[in-house]
């Protein structure tokens, strides 16, 4: 089989990026309003792309009407946001804040989420998530340029907070106690449980 890209819709490229390129690592964003609302949504595209300095980068669609998300005008307007990785424990919650709400209305409150305060950044955190990062804006950039459907984010993380319950004894993430989970196509998804080590050749 073969698929010749330029003859596919915009959705259908999608749905074949979206089931091959698996599994995908979840960034649950959190991000507050200049009015003070806090906003919270996930999202698929992301991935972690430097380590000097430390970035992260997720991209936000547009919404389906052209409009921008609630999430990248909030980054855009404060230039902050909290990055947290989504453990099994949490998937229920992180798929009900996929909802789309009115942005004056928080998906912490209309979600049920329970929150703490972060340190370096005006963003709540997700209270027990195993990974959380504080994180200011470095720059968003349209893609494509010309004619954008989605805004690509790069976050630098300044501050990380890790579940103590998810280390080993010698300090060291157990991905079991981890127990992310990733993002297939459709409404599937997988948790990162399975795992096997190979030593890189010298």
């Amino acid at each position: 089989m073969q698929l010749d890209f330029s003859s596919l819709s915009a959705a259908q490229a999608y749905r074949w990026l979206a089931s091959t390129v698996t599994p995908r690592p979840i960034a649950w964003v959190s991000s507050r309003s200049p009015e003070g609302v806090d906003n919270l949504a996930p999202f698929s595209f992301f991935q972690v792309i430097s380590d000097d300095p430390a970035t992260l980068m997720i991209n936000v669609s547009n919404r389906d009407d052209g409009g921008l998300k609630d999430t990248l005008r909030n980054v855009r307007d404060t230039g902050e946001l909290v990055v947290q990785l989504v453990s099994f424990e949490f998937a229920e919650a992180m798929n009900a804040s996929a909802a789309v709400l009115a942005p004056d209305v928080s998906e912490f409150a209309q979600c049920g989420i329970a929150t703490t305060p972060s340190e370096r950044v005006s963003p709540l955190r997700v209270a027990g998530a195993p990974v959380a990062f504080e994180c200011r804006l470095l720059e968003i950039q349209p893609f494509p340029r010309a004619t954008p459907n989605c805004h690509l984010i790069f976050a630098e993380v300044l501050l990380a907070h890790i579940d103590d319950a998810v280390l080993t004894e010698t300090g060291r993430i157990d991905p079991q106690r981890l127990d992310l989970v990733g993002r297939l196509s459709g409404s599937d998804y997988t948790r990162a449980l399975q795992t096997f080590s190979m030593k890189r050749p010298e």
